[in-house]
């Protein structure tokens, strides 16, 4: 049962004088609930827990949430939140939330916020002072990469990448020179095109790409770039992928020509040229000085 802070507060002073204009109305708690990515049995305890007893659930798309709920037997009111009503549904669900209800939040399948509608409502919750408590689960990023049989000693995940391929080919080539392992999701009508960039870009880099992780027809391949691609080119290509790459090799040394492209792509996000330049040199073991200097002289 969720706390019930009220109650707690009258048991406590039930031998004392009430003096109830001194009590204070609690706001509600808001919980961002793991669902499952794939299979139902995923959903932990503490999620059906809260699931069962919140006053109203917050749906990515209610139709789809309404599969699990109505598995495990739980009826509450259902709020659609998708996209294109995210920014107008988190004031009606703040409404709530202040006015002393307790909302889940839940996505299709993971954890909202998580390239997953959630973040808006999360930001302003917190802005607004109201409780957020996370009810963790499943996660596709982590089960692929436990999988991978890359290093997961650090990695950087990314994400859904661009559908342009130009934006997407760009953030490519920043990643190239990245020393940690790196995730990312993609669609299935994407997929194809995406590994192609990855061909061109990351060379024979090791990877692994899992399909529709813990589902009927998950599947994983790894192999090199390009073994993973051919054999994507002739498979089916259907669900949900989570794409794990290998971190650069210790071995590659910057030329001054990558060290200054990363420097220059670091300042384009907004770093001063001093810190992109200590942050590449410190990362690659360069001189900052020698750095430096060189950046200025492309200009």
């Amino acid at each position: 049962m969720l706390f019930d802070f009220n109650n707690s507060i009258n048991c406590v002073n039930s031998k004392k004088p009430k003096k109830t204009e001194n009590v204070v109305r609690l706001k509600g708690t808001l919980y961002i609930v793991s669902t499952p990515i794939g299979n139902l049995e995923d959903i932990t305890l503490r999620a059906l827990k809260v699931l069962k007893e919140v006053d109203v659930i917050a749906a990515e798309d209610t139709r789809h949430s309404s599969k699990i709920l109505t598995h495990y037997g739980i009826s509450k009111p259902l709020i659609s939140y998708w996209g294109e009503k995210e920014k107008v549904k988190s004031t009606e669900i703040l409404e709530r939330l202040h006015s002393g209800r307790s909302v889940a939040l839940v996505s299709d399948a993971g954890t909202p916020g998580i390239s997953d509608p959630g973040a808006v409502l999360i930001k302003r919750a917190i802005e607004e002072g109201l409780s957020v408590v996370s009810i963790p689960g499943a996660s596709a990023l982590i089960a692929a990469l436990s999988i991978s049989g890359l290093s997961t000693e650090e990695f950087t995940f990314m994400g859904f990448l661009p559908a342009r391929k130009s934006q997407r080919q760009k953030i490519l080539k920043e990643l190239s020179l990245e020393p940690r392992t790196l995730v990312f999701y993609e669609a299935p009508h994407r997929i194809l095109e995406t590994m192609s960039d990855m061909k061109e870009i990351f060379g024979g880099r090791k990877a692994a790409v899992v399909k529709e992780i813990s589902k009927i027809y998950e599947e994983i391949l790894r192999g090199s770039i390009s073994e993973i691609l051919n054999k994507l080119e002739r498979s089916t290509i259907a669900g949900e992928y989570v794409i794990v790459v290998e971190r650069r090799a210790e071995e590659t040394r910057l030329t001054t020509g990558d060290a200054i492209s990363e420097v220059s792509a670091l300042m384009k996000k907004g770093l001063g040229r001093k810190e992109a330049v200590k942050k590449v040199a410190e990362t690659y073991g360069l001189s900052k000085k020698e750095l430096y200097d060189k950046s200025l002289e492309v200009e």
